[in-house]
């Protein structure tokens, strides 16, 4: 008998509650929307991390880097604001540079939750569940959209990331990257869950 073949569109996500998100006390809200979905919480700790731990975790290539200074900039136009007025640069990379820093800054200011996720489609299944990453337009029903009022440009103008609650995992690399930086493999734990044959067996 050949063993039976893994489905190949289960999938791992890293998932961190931010700082606000730890303060609010929305940790258990955020495991709740992602368990009644039926995803699978296989790694869970909190920590406060580092400087140098928060600087690793995000991505330090310039076209990263310059794409944070484009979101920061493309908010200002919208609004009608000079970019050099509130952030000194019309230059995109040095604009990201400093929106990059906001952000490791803002990782740092209280503990964190870090989970590793599980299930069917988990990294795009999470970040349905998250909502956009801007606040001001995520929809209602997700969980920046029904706890998050912060905005990129309220953000931008006072020198701070913009608090969103959660972070999820856009691709398959970055959540490879992710989980390995956060967690140890003995820290994740295999084990069923009793509705999935359920929710994904063949009757």
């Amino acid at each position: 008998m050949q063993p039976k073949k893994k489905n190949p569109s289960i999938e791992r996500s890293f998932v961190l509650v931010k700082p606000d998100g730890v303060q609010r006390g929305l940790i258990g809200e955020v495991i709740s929307r992602l368990e009644s979905r039926g995803l699978k919480v296989i790694g869970l700790k909190m920590v406060r991390p580092s400087l140098e731990h928060v600087d690793s975790h995000y991505p330090q290539d310039e076209a990263w880097i310059e794409r944070l200074g484009h979101k920061g900039f493309t908010v200002f136009e919208e609004y009608g604001i000079d970019p050099k007025e509130y952030m000194g640069t019309n230059d995109k990379k040095e604009a990201g540079k400093m929106v990059r820093k906001w952000l490791v800054d803002y990782l740092t200011e209280a503990p964190v939750v870090a989970m590793v996720i599980e299930g069917v489609h988990a990294i795009d299944m999470v970040r349905k569940i998250a909502g956009n990453t801007l606040p001001s337009k995520a929809d209602i029903g997700t969980i920046r959209g029904d706890y998050s009022v912060d905005s990129p440009a309220a953000a931008n103008l006072e020198g701070r990331a913009i608090k969103n609650i959660m972070h999820a995992s856009e691709t398959p690399q970055e959540a490879e990257h992710e989980i390995a930086h956060w967690f140890a493999q003995e820290e994740i734990f295999e084990y069923p869950l009793a509705h999935h044959a359920a929710m994904y067996s063949k009757l």
